[in-house]
């Protein structure tokens, strides 16, 4: 594990609005070291350094923090951000001992390529995306390597399958599952029981708004073998009608 060097400020207070802002202002974040048996320093960083750090080190890189001719040696316990620009507004130092055992979160990093995913159109499944471990500041790695090259479908990489250096003790679960390799599932819309009735309830409207067949017309034909509309059949009554008029009237 790499040690780095930061230059801190110590900062009086926990400082007005005005104050932090002003501080922001000039490319540096609040932060406070705690930890062992001193008391609680409130400083302040250069965010740019702090960050180049971390890329540097890793998320549990070794820090010595300069101030006041002293050196504070630490780990990032926790970052703040901005929730809407996601930029930095404090850090949190504890401080540590390079000969005592510590508690950490690594990340994982998956190497290799699945079998079951390149040839057999499977989806590689995380279940655990950081691992935590208990060592020495110094024996604290940057990553763990997940190595997935062999997985064909509904194989799995558990923690007991993990390679890590000797003296690194691990907290999590020996059969706590990594990654498995599942398959690829397509939805089906499911039909629920209100969605059936509405559609019958439609079904049933329409049906009731379609005109049904005249009983008048229903089966009647012409001459030339086609259905007699209701009223087309009407017509030749009227005109039977006047033909008996005109006969009354001749008598």
């Amino acid at each position: 594990m790499e040690e780095i060097k930061l230059a801190v400020e110590k900062k009086e207070g926990k400082g007005t609005k005005k104050e932090l802002s002003t501080l922001r202002a000039g490319a540096k974040i609040p932060g406070v070291i705690y930890g062992g048996d001193k008391p609680p320093v409130l400083v302040a960083l250069s965010e740019k350094e702090l960050m180049a750090a971390r890329r540097k080190g890793g998320v549990n890189a070794i820090l010595h923090l300069e101030l006041g001719g002293k050196s504070e040696t630490v780990i990032v316990k926790e970052l703040q951000r901005h929730p809407v620009t996601d930029r930095l507004v404090h850090a949190d130092f504890q401080r540590i001992s390079l000969t005592q055992k510590i508690e950490a979160k690594v990340p994982l990093r998956i190497t290799g390529e699945a079998p079951g995913v390149k040839n057999s159109g499977g989806l590689l499944q995380y279940e655990l995306r950081e691992l935590r471990i208990r060592a020495l500041p110094t024996q604290i790695p940057q990553f763990v390597d997940v190595d997935v090259s062999h997985l064909e479908l509904h194989q799995h990489v558990s923690v007991k399958e993990l390679k890590l250096a000797e003296g690194v003790e691990v907290l999590d679960a020996a059969d706590h599952i990594v990654v498995h390799v599942t398959i690829v599932k397509e939805e089906v819309a499911e039909v629920t029981p209100a969605a059936a009735a509405a559609a019958a309830a439609a079904e049933g409207a329409a049906a009731a708004t379609a005109e049904p067949e005249s009983a008048s017309t229903k089966g009647k034909k012409d001459e030339e073998g086609k259905v007699i509309p209701k009223e087309v059949k009407a017509a030749p009554a009227a005109e039977k009608g006047k033909d008996s008029a005109k006969k009354d009237e001749k008598k």
